[in-house]
């Protein structure tokens, strides 16, 4: 990544070790607010509303968290301190001076809805103007084009020169997918990698200008690390098989029962949290030893054991199943292919999926089925970083900004802070 490396040569460098789970939301709302889910209820790619067993995946951006971010903090010491915030992915608002959040996926390419919310409200229309439209189906597609980094990246250009924010947080998505599908290894992988880096380049080269006169300072940090993996686990089937998962089966498929299901797991790529819908000591042993022999799976926790990752929180499950490192886990919760619901396996059943699910990543181009075969995927994260091939890096455009050792995602906040003298 020669744009990238020609931005850190006079930089530091440090192992970033993201905090348990390595997904997405969890991970950014650690860097935002400096805290473990334990403290800001962010422990997957979604929530479980438990009372209303209702399930929202990957829409579940909360207007606030309940704990301050880096904006927060900043307008609290400085109110004049202006802030950006693009694609924060956990947050659908949030208390910077200028956000653009991405909307819900959209059903097909030609749904009609807000692809994007702005503060200003008005700031989209203006981008769209100048840019076109965001590319939200390609966004949300399994395999999203660069055209969708492409155009976060030049809407923040714009954003940065008109104005100047003094702490801009930006996300640029693309790595992931090809690391899933082919290994973090593959030219696909590094294929992934060079796009990036040149719209790395683009950004760079646009807020130079803006930011001309000023000792401007960057911090690049990867969310996670995509490990190769060669095994699969099913927590639903088990649990299906034990008895304590129920589905209710109409003529398009086997459909999840959360209603009158004992157990179930909500998966999200190395992990899962099992729900109960009772709590007791019985049913959670029932569970754990379920699943304590299981190949592919490291690490059962339960009850008091959660706190040893800092997620005990309320929106967390009852019983956490942990992947060992080469494996992963399915959310599938059909024995047989033909009882599967027509969303698992048809391209653009992410927003209705309970789970994330990387077999997306082998559509078929012409018919958009989707394989079911979850032995294709070849890289997945999500499991505790517990070792150096699992953690992921911290770089600066300046010498002096890190201390160049093992840092953890939840330090990163107070690194920007340390820049506005907090």
């Amino acid at each position: 990544m020669p744009n990238l490396s020609a931005l850190i040569e006079n930089g530091d460098r440090a192992p970033l070790v993201p905090s348990f789970p390595c997904v997405t939301y969890p991970v950014q709302a650690n860097m935002l607010t400096g805290q473990p889910p334990r403290e800001h209820g962010v422990v997957a790619n979604g929530c479980y509303q438990r009372d209303a067993r209702q399930l929202n995946m990957w829409n579940a951006g909360t207007a606030t968290l309940p704990v301050p971010t880096i904006w927060d903090i900043l307008h609290q010491h400085q109110p004049e301190l202006t802030s950006a915030a693009w694609f924060p992915m956990p947050l659908r608002d949030c208390g910077a001076d200028y956000m653009c959040t991405v909307g819900s996926p959209p059903v097909t390419n030609n749904t009609v809805g807000p692809a994007c919310n702005t503060r200003p409200t008005h700031l989209y229309a203006q981008l769209c103007d100048e840019l076109g439209p965001f590319p939200s189906y390609n966004f949300w597609r399994p395999d999203p084009l660069i055209d969708t980094t492409s155009w976060i990246a030049s809407s923040a250009i714009r954003v940065a020169q008109s104005m100047r924010p003094h702490f801009f947080y930006l996300y640029l998505p693309h790595l992931g997918q090809a690391a899933r599908r082919n290994g973090p290894d593959s030219p696909a992988a590094l294929d992934a990698l060079s796009a990036l880096d040149a719209v790395l380049g683009k950004l760079f080269a646009g807020f130079g200008p803006a930011y001309e006169g000023h000792n401007l300072l960057w911090l690049v940090a990867s969310e996670y690390v995509v490990t190769p993996v060669d095994h699969v686990s099913y927590p639903n089937r088990r649990l299906r098989q034990a008895g304590l998962l129920q589905v209710k089966k109409f003529e398009d498929g086997e459909h999840l029962d959360l209603h009158r299901s004992q157990a179930w797991a909500f998966v999200n790529h190395q992990f899962s949290h099992v729900y109960l819908s009772e709590v007791t000591a019985a049913m959670t042993r029932e569970v754990t030893q379920l699943f304590a022999r299981d190949t592919g799976i490291d690490r059962v926790l339960a009850g008091n054991q959660l706190a040893d990752l800092c997620i005990d929180h309320a929106h967390s499950g009852d019983v956490i199943l942990i992947s060992s490192p080469n494996s992963w886990q399915a959310y599938d919760w059909w024995m047989e292919e033909g009882s599967a619901p027509p969303f698992a396996r048809t391209r653009g059943g992410v927003h209705r999926q309970p789970a994330s699910d990387p077999v997306e990543l082998y559509v078929d181009r012409e018919t958009g089925i989707v394989p079911f075969d979850a032995r294709l995927v070849r890289g997945s994260h999500g499991a505790p970083a517990a070792s150096a091939a699992q953690r992921g890096v911290l770089l600066s455009s300046q010498r002096g900004v890190l201390m160049e050792r093992a840092t953890c995602d939840t330090d990163v906040a107070d690194v920007v802070l340390r820049q506005f003298g907090i």
